[in-house]
């Protein structure tokens, strides 16, 4: 409970109160999206079916509200993904780090979504979930970041945040690995986006 607390307030110290968000859970099938969207409304993990039709839900911790839709992952749903493109303030994307086999596809798709137009000036937030995962182990942040062509990012350091930085020409997307069910890494991940909104 106290990390689920600790993300909210970091999110209230960065500002955020009064303010809300449109956020978009997306990555392939099985990363764990809808996993991570309950585990922030409950703080509990919970078995979920694959995700056939879009969610979307409201979190409403303290006075911040989160929009957030979670649209599945399949080859089915990916189609859908760019109805909700507009107003969008943050894409929280994730992968399965232990799918290696998955790694291009999801590459291509985050390509994709780095192309969109609608998305040009939205920030990324790239979550590497299952990192608890000891068979087969999942991929290093390092393995990850090579095969997703991540190789110029934000940067993580509170030092290197540039939200208000009009000559940043890096466009606002970084890595964090994470596991949902052992609640860790995601709050990091979550902090650096907040500074965005």
């Amino acid at each position: 409970m106290w990390l689920f607390d600790w993300v909210w307030n970091v999110l209230a110290n960065l500002g955020l109160y009064h303010k809300s968000a449109k956020i978009l859970f997306l990555g392939l099938d099985n990363a764990g999206k809808t996993t991570l969207l309950h585990m922030l409304k409950e703080n509990r993990v919970q078995i979920h079916q694959p995700t056939f039709h879009p969610n979307q839900d409201e979190l409403l911790i303290g006075n911040i509200r989160f929009k957030t839709f979670d649209l599945g992952g399949h080859e089915t749903a990916r189609r859908l993904w760019k109805d909700y493109f507009t107003t969008v303030d943050g894409v929280v994307y994730m992968v399965d780090a232990v799918d290696r086999e998955r790694f291009p596809e999801a590459k291509k798709e985050l390509d994709y979504l780095l192309t969109c137009d609608e998305l040009a000036s939205v920030p990324f937030l790239v979550l590497g979930n299952k990192i608890d995962s000891r068979t087969p182990p999942a991929a290093s942040e390092d393995d990850l970041r090579y095969s997703l062509g991540l190789f110029e990012t934000y940067g993580k350091d509170d030092s290197r945040y540039r939200a208000n930085d009009a000559d940043n020409k890096i466009r606002p997307i970084e890595l964090f690995m994470c596991s949902v069910i052992k609640k860790v890494g995601y709050a990091d991940g979550f902090r650096w986006l907040a500074q965005f909104f």
